[in-house]
């Protein structure tokens, strides 16, 4: 269960394989799991670290005693976050010792992300070596287009949850095996919550704002802008058309993040884009 909104209960994330089309179930950091304990006078204790938060929810009396076994009371929110923590760090050091960089673009639904990847890649991927772990709730649309371009790319879909974790990409990267050097994509779920609260082992996240959606969104949705190092205004060929104020909403970017880079771009015209290429260029492990 996804620690902020809780979606994702009982879900079963699956993973397309790139070659073979196959879809494979995969384990998320919510997936249950269990051990035992054997207390003084011989009582045996499996307990499953799966827990229903609910306010009716009452832990069941093996779940008090494995508690008292532990002498501590466990937080489930605290406890799912360092799990995925520590598997982020993981993913972090992998890619380090590939040398290679991972950016997880994070926005509303909407908001360009697979666009802009697509374009980018055709322009870029001569470049260095890419791959792209694409996140979506349902269908293989995304990965889709992005093989069209002849970059390798996975399909995560994550059923009812709202965001990867750094167990799936993990296991994406497996998949994947990128090469020595690689610049790895990892588009996210479009949520603007709750990406925010994992860590995936990226090296940055890039949040993406379109001209057609608020431009109080900085304002709005704090969190995301604040865990992002990037922000990135798209679709501005659309500005004549749309109320949508770019210095204000610059304004309130740095508000909330006052380190945030930012670039402003149409992938559709290619208006902005070699600022953006300039910033890809000089990223290194």
């Amino acid at each position: 269960m996804c620690v902020t909104c809780g979606c994702s209960d009982e879900a079963t994330p699956t993973l397309t394989h790139p070659v073979t089309g196959k879809l494979e179930a995969i384990a998320s950091i919510h997936t249950p799991q269990s051990h035992t304990h054997i207390q003084p006078d011989g009582t045996i204790l499996t307990h499953h670290h799966s827990h229903d938060h609910s306010p009716d929810h009452h832990p069941d009396q093996s779940a008090v005693l494995h508690a008292q076994h532990h002498g501590t009371t466990l937080t489930l929110e605290q406890r799912l976050l360092s799990k995925n923590d520590a598997i982020a760090n993981q993913n972090r050091g992998w890619l380090k010792g590939r040398e290679s960089v991972a950016l997880n673009l994070v926005s509303s639904p909407g908001a360009g992300k697979t666009t802009l990847l697509v374009r980018t890649l055709e322009d870029l991927q001569s470049d260095r070596p890419m791959v792209v772990i694409e996140g979506d709730q349902a269908t293989s649309h995304d990965a889709d287009r992005i093989q069209a371009t002849g970059c390798a790319a996975i399909q995560v879909n994550t059923g009812t949850g709202c965001h990867l974790d750094a167990a799936m990409v993990e296991q994406g990267l497996d998949m994947l095996h990128p090469p020595l050097g690689s610049l790895v994509w990892i588009e996210n779920v479009g949520n603007l919550v709750c990406p925010a609260l994992f860590d995936l082992g990226e090296t940055a996240k890039v949040v993406i704002l379109s001209v057609t959606e608020g431009d109080d969104k900085p304002i709005k949705y704090p969190h995301m802008f604040r865990a992002s190092q990037v922000m990135v205004l798209t679709k501005i060929d659309l500005l004549p058309y749309v109320a949508f104020d770019v210095d204000r909403c610059l304004d309130y970017a740095y508000q909330v993040n006052p380190n945030l880079t930012c670039f402003q771009l149409s992938a559709t015209t290619g208006a902005g884009l070699e600022d953006w290429y300039s910033w890809l260029r000089q990223l290194h492990a």
